[in-house]
Formats: C-alpha cells, sequence, structure tokens
C-alpha cells in the first residue's frame, strides 16, 4: 500500500512538472495587463503613421520592450521591429506577428483619443488614421508578449515577436511589408516553427473568432494598360483611332475571364478596373487612355492564367481597332493559405479566449501579406469581431472606413489567444514523459 502511495505521488508531480503554464493563468494575467493593453492602443491610435514612414511608432514599441526585459532589434525593413523571448525549458521557437502601419484617411470617429496626424501620400497632405485595426493589433501582441514574457521560465520553446511594417503596401518606388523583413533575414538564424497572426474587423460577431484552413485572403495583383489609338476631332473619328471605345470594350472584355475562362467552381476571381484616364476636352478623341485595376485569386495557377489572359484580350481587342497597349502588372502579397493542420489545432484555443465556439468563414477578397511567412513556414491567420456584442457587423463601419473602431473590451480576447495558441503549441511538442 505504501509503495501504491508512493507511486502515485511521484506520477502526480511528474505532471504537475510538465503541467507549465495554465489556461486559467493566462487567462488572469490578460485580464491583469487589460489596462495596459488599452492605454498603448489609445496611444497608437493617436499617433498613426503611413507604411515605411512608421519611425515614431517603431520606437515606442521598442521602448516597451525594453521595458519588459527585452532586447528588440529595430530598423529592419526600414521601420520593423523584432524580439524573441527565450523560453527556460527546451523547445521550438513560434511568431507571433503584428502589422504597425496607418493609412491615409482622415479620422471621423469623434473619439477622445482620436488622430489628428497629417502626412505626405502620393504628392498630397492627407490624414492618417488607423482605419484597419493595426492599433489593436500591436497593443495585443505587446499585451501577450508580456504574459509571456513573465512566464517564460515554464515556457518549453522561444516566441519571436514580429512587428511589421507597411502591410497596407509600401510607397510606389520602395519595398516594404512581410517579404521585405523575409529578405532581410528574420528567419534566417531560427526559423519558426509556426506564426501566429490576427486581424479584427472583416464582419465577424464581436468578441469572437472566425478561421477556416487553406485559401482565407485573396493575392492582389496591380495592372495598368494604356491604349494607344491616334488623336481626331470628335466629330470625325474615322480620322483616328479612338482609344476611349476600345478601352470601354476591353473592360467588359476582361469580366469573360472571369466569368468564361475559369473554372469558377474551383476558387472565386475578380478583376476589377479603379480607374480609367483620358482626353482633356469634349471634342477631341485623345491619342491615348490609361487604365488601372486588381486582380484578386486564391489559387496559385489560376493567378498565373488570368494575368496571362488580362494582356492577351486587352491586346487582342486593341489590335482588332488598329490600336495597341502597353501592359505592366505588379505582383502583390501572395492568397493567405491558413495550414490545415495548425487551424484545426489552434480551435480550442480561440474558443477559451472568446468562450464561444470559432466561426466557420468564407474565403474573404481582401489581401494580407501575412502570407509571405506561410509561404515558408505553418501559418495561420484569424479574425477577430470588433464590435460590440449584440451590434450587426453587417451594419457598422467595416475596415478602412473613417468611422472604424476596435471595442477596447475584446483586446483581451486577442491577448488570451495570441498567448493561448502559443503555449498550447509549445507544450504539444514537448517529447512524452516516461
Amino acid at each position: 500500500m505504501k509503495n501504491l502511495l508512493l507511486v502515485t505521488i511521484t506520477c502526480l508531480l511528474s505532471f504537475s512538472a510538465h503541467a507549465g503554464i495554465t489556461p486559467e493563468e493566462i487567462d488572469q494575467s490578460a485580464a491583469a495587463v487589460q489596462p495596459q493593453v488599452v492605454e498603448w492602443r489609445r496611444w497608437f491610435h493617436q499617433n498613426p503613421e503611413l507604411s515605411n514612414r512608421e519611425f515614431n511608432t517603431s520606437a515606442r514599441i521598442a521602448e516597451i520592450l525594453r521595458g519588459m526585459g527585452l532586447e528588440p532589434r529595430t530598423g529592419i525593413a526600414h521601420t520593423g521591429v523584432i524580439a524573441i523571448i527565450e523560453g527556460g525549458l527546451p523547445g521550438p521557437l513560434v511568431a507571433i506577428r503584428t502589422d504597425i502601419d496607418g493609412l491615409p484617411v482622415v479620422e471621423q470617429t469623434g473619439l477622445p483619443f482620436a488622430s489628428t496626424a497629417r502626412s505626405e501620400y502620393n504628392g498630397q497632405e492627407v490624414g492618417v488614421m488607423h482605419a484597419c485595426g493595426h492599433d489593436a493589433h500591436m497593443s495585443m501582441v505587446l499585451g501577450a508578449a508580456k504574459i509571456l514574457n513573465d512566464m517564460k521560465a515554464e515556457l518549453p520553446g522561444s516566441v519571436m515577436l514580429i512587428f511589421q511594417p507597411a502591410e497596407e503596401g509600401p510607397p510606389p518606388g520602395e519595398d516594404g511589408g512581410a517579404s521585405m523583413m523575409l529578405d532581410e533575414g528574420i528567419f534566417d538564424e531560427r526559423m519558426p516553427a509556426a506564426v501566429f497572426g490576427m486581424h479584427v474587423g472583416i464582419g465577424v460577431p464581436g468578441g469572437q473568432f472566425a478561421v477556416k484552413p487553406g485559401p482565407l485572403m485573396a493575392a492582389s495583383d496591380y495592372f495598368k494598360i494604356t491604349v494607344k489609338g491616334k488623336q481626331t476631332h470628335g466629330a470625325r473619328p474615322w480620322d483616328g483611332v479612338d482609344p476611349v471605345v476600345i478601352s470601354s470594350q476591353i473592360v467588359l472584355g476582361l469580366q469573360t475571364i472571369a466569368s468564361r475562362q475559369v473554372d469558377v467552381t474551383l476558387a472565386p476571381s475578380i478583376i476589377s478596373v479603379g480607374r480609367i484616364s483620358g482626353g482633356i476636352r469634349y471634342n477631341v478623341i485623345p491619342d491615348d487612355v490609361v487604365m488601372e485595376g486588381t486582380i484578386r485569386t486564391f489559387d496559385p495557377a489560376m493567378r498565373d492564367y488570368i494575368h496571362a489572359a488580362v494582356e492577351r484580350t486587352a491586346r487582342s481587342i486593341a489590335e482588332g481597332a488598329r490600336a495597341e497597349i502597353e501592359f505592366e502588372l505588379s505582383l502583390g502579397a501572395p492568397s493567405v493559405q491558413n495550414d490545415p493542420e495548425l487551424t484545426s489545432f489552434i480551435l480550442p484555443a480561440l474558443e477559451r479566449a472568446s468562450g464561444h465556439p470559432v466561426n466557420s468563414i468564407q474565403p474573404q477578397t481582401v489581401a494580407e501579406d501575412f502570407a509571405e511567412y506561410g509561404r515558408v513556414t505553418p501559418a495561420v491567420f484569424v479574425f477577430l469581431g470588433n464590435w460590440a456584442e449584440g451590434e450587426d457587423p453587417a451594419a457598422r463601419p467595416t475596415n478602412h472606413s473613417p468611422f472604424f473602431d476596435m471595442h477596447e473590451p475584446y483586446l483581451e480576447n486577442g491577448v488570451k489567444a495570441f498567448a493561448h495558441m502559443v503555449v498550447d503549441f509549445l507544450k504539444a511538442q514537448e517529447p512524452a514523459g516516461d
């Protein structure tokens, strides 16, 4: 009997030693750090900066990280910051990522900490606002960092914190964003076994999470078509080649690519022309017309096909009307592809963080350069509802609106989710006990 009791006590002690950080400890710590997270969020919200110009933002992030006893590395991809929390127990490295840039939007929320910042964008003076929730993202990652750093002695592995600039896209002629962070070697010395990211908004019920395996967000590519005709009097179109009419035909022709040339049952795709410019006078047919647009896809092979089809369609229509075209294509972020196994693994962590089942969600045709991390290591990106419980997100201002806001109590849900996902993953990599 004494031997049996001794064995039982030994097993319990062994289990306790391997239990490590508990979900209850994470939740208690998230509640304790919430006031600080709100304070950080309001500072970032009031002091937004545009892509590749996040100098004060990155300085503030580095200051906060140093206050935790960490050693941030700054100046990556212009204004990016990374830091590593070294766990006290052996295990892999995981990463959590946030974007840090604002948008050229004049804020109209009326919040007491609303942004009044001004900057220059495309040669124009503009207002600047965190209209896409990046202020919330930064503060939630910092809150999770505080929790994980305070518990690092029991952490079976390490955590890389990624504060990435220019998610909204670098200024014309500049590099930036996730691809530049990777090009500058943030994973060269130590490759994370997983990367976790989060975005607020996207029509999810308040305080709840949504995720899906596989394609989650679209690839986003830019195209520019210049139709070259022959200028003439508007009363004598036969003396010239009308690029306005040809451009109209091209716009219509491009729509048949997505509706008639690709398998719509495989994945959605979108081709939108957002700007057309040509001519300076009502009765003069101009020499040329310029159109610009976006291509959104989820399937890599379909993406390549549509790129070729857009140029082929435009060129064929123009040549049929005795015109020529110049075609430019600029590749943006690829499609966000959530690792299926990692997506399934994190569902319990998200449910604990929100107290609700995880919502299913359709693929979103907006883009996110978080996709770049998923090209080199397993990654998963989740959505967190930003409006107060009971409000219909479909009736509230969306991301990029001058009225976009974050219901601050749900910042705690995001902090918990990041911490739970990290700890759950690291624990799952621990060797089984004897």
